[in-house]
């Protein structure tokens, strides 16, 4: 069986992410007894071995639905969001700090991957919403490379996933380099998923357990408050914008 934690694993974060696993294994007693680090994505949500993993929204609603189930959803407790949800916040260099969104029309646009709920969906619904056309855009291939291309002012304006930009401005020190501009509407946060042959019952008391069982330091090096269930129907409903390529 498989287990993976990636979305949110760095190096700060990764020892909390392994004690989190092993008290889900042992409320399960079963599953691997490490976490997997060094394979893509795509194929652990595809593989028929899964047994828990965290997926973004968009990547569930546009291609996994019905390949996996969801567990549960966690919420990490970001302010202005009902639990279990989150935003994408927009991001530019600190001196653009206090400049009106509409002011970067045209601007240089960092996201991170073009199926990403938070570096891609979320900030395009807003900008359409707001009538506003980026310019150049540039695809990093991580969160944490958006945030550095706009710091090192490679590009004007970036969308970050809201736990992502609280955990950079917690550890790295370009933070500092970085201004708020706007956060988007709220949506479900990234789901815990396995695969559709697993008990997903059983493993969102598992993984329920297990959050009460942290420690009050992983708890807060992985801002995991509980786990909330939100239905299928909530992350399909989210609007899907056209993709780089079409934009």
């Amino acid at each position: 069986m498989i287990a993976q934690l990636g979305m949110y694993d760095r190096p700060e974060t990764a020892a909390a992410n392994d004690r989190f696993w092993s008290l889900i294994r042992m409320q399960l007693d079963e599953g691997p007894a490490t976490l997997t680090r060094d394979e893509d994505f795509w194929n652990i949500w595809h593989n028929p071995d899964l047994l828990f993993s965290q997926t973004c929204g968009m990547p569930y609603r546009t291609r996994l639905h019905g390949l996996v189930q969801l567990i549960g959803t966690p919420d990490y407790g970001l302010p202005g969001c009902p639990p279990g949800y989150y935003y994408s916040v927009l991001v530019a260099h600190k001196d653009k700090a206090g400049a009106h969104l509409h002011s970067f029309e045209g601007a240089k646009f960092a996201y991170n991957e073009a199926l990403s709920q938070s570096g891609w969906a979320a900030p395009i619904c807003h900008f359409n919403a707001a009538e506003i056309k980026m310019g150049t855009l540039l695809e990093t291939g991580g969160h944490l490379a958006s945030a550095q291309a706009v710091a090192e002012g490679r590009v004007d304006i970036a969308g970050l996933d809201a736990l992502t930009w609280e955990l950079i401005q917690k550890h790295d020190s370009f933070a500092s380099d970085l201004t708020l501009i706007a956060r988007t509407k709220p949506t479900p946060t990234l789901p815990f998923v396995t695969s559709q042959h697993q008990n997903a019952a059983r493993l969102f008391a598992a993984v329920t357990n297990a959050i009460d069982g942290l420690t009050d330091k992983d708890r807060d090096a992985l801002h995991l408050k509980s786990l909330v269930y939100i239905k299928a129907q909530d992350y399909l409903a989210i609007p899907t914008p056209k993709s780089p390529s079409e934009y």
